[in-house]
């Protein structure tokens, strides 16, 4: 069991070492088809390839001929696993099970990613009671989802512009602490133009 463990460890090493050395390569591998699956046996166009075993013993470098027949000895498939070595990396397996298993992890990890919405809502400066009640509401239920709300806060043009920025400012922070129990304040407030904004993110709630 150490002996597998270590042949394991060994392997892992190797192939990054590979992945390393080569990560400035660019371009499609000739090794992958053309549906970005990996090729086996006589599909791999190389004349050595460096080869791992099942189990992740490493056998070395070998004549792609070589490393087939030594696949089929053990009833597997020779898959690329690291085409844009300088030396194809390959490994003895299932080819089938191979490629399920790349398509489960690639699906698992697309289900994963996490995607940011920002929702957006507008206010003026003569905002009213009920409005600002309504966009409270929507605010949380935003927040509730897990969105992040930018809240704008638009001046009309003019001098009154000028009159106005300074109160209805105000306004924006009366929003931060109404929400101040399911919000925190991840860009402050900032005035561009007419154009004055705060951007709130969901608090996490420590259990």
């Amino acid at each position: 069991m150490i002996d597998l463990v270590g042949a394991l460890l060994r392997s892992l090493l190797f192939l990054l070492w590979y992945q390393r050395l080569n990560k400035e390569e660019k371009g499609i591998s000739k090794n992958l088809n053309n549906k970005n699956r990996p090729l086996a046996n006589d599909e791999i166009k190389a004349e050595f390839v460096l080869v791992i075993g099942e189990d992740g013993q490493n056998f070395g470098q070998m004549r792609l001929e070589e490393a087939i027949q030594a696949a089929n000895e053990h009833e597997l498939d020779l898959v690329c696993v690291a085409p844009n070595a300088k030396v194809p990396v390959c490994r003895f397996a299932d080819y089938q099970k191979f490629c399920y298993d790349l398509q489960r992890r690639a699906k698992e990890s697309k289900k994963n990613q996490k995607i940011v919405v920002v929702k957006e809502l507008r206010v003026t400066p003569v905002i009213g009671d009920n409005d600002f009640a309504v966009k409270v509401k929507n605010c949380r239920e935003f927040l509730a989802e897990d969105h992040k709300v930018k809240i704008t806060l638009y001046y009309p043009k003019g001098k009154r512009r000028l009159l106005q920025m300074e109160s209805s400012s105000k306004i924006l922070d009366r929003f931060v602490e109404v929400l101040e129990d399911v919000a925190v304040v991840e860009a402050t407030t900032k005035t561009d133009g007419r154009v004055t904004s705060v951007t709130l993110g969901p608090k996490k709630i420590k259990k």
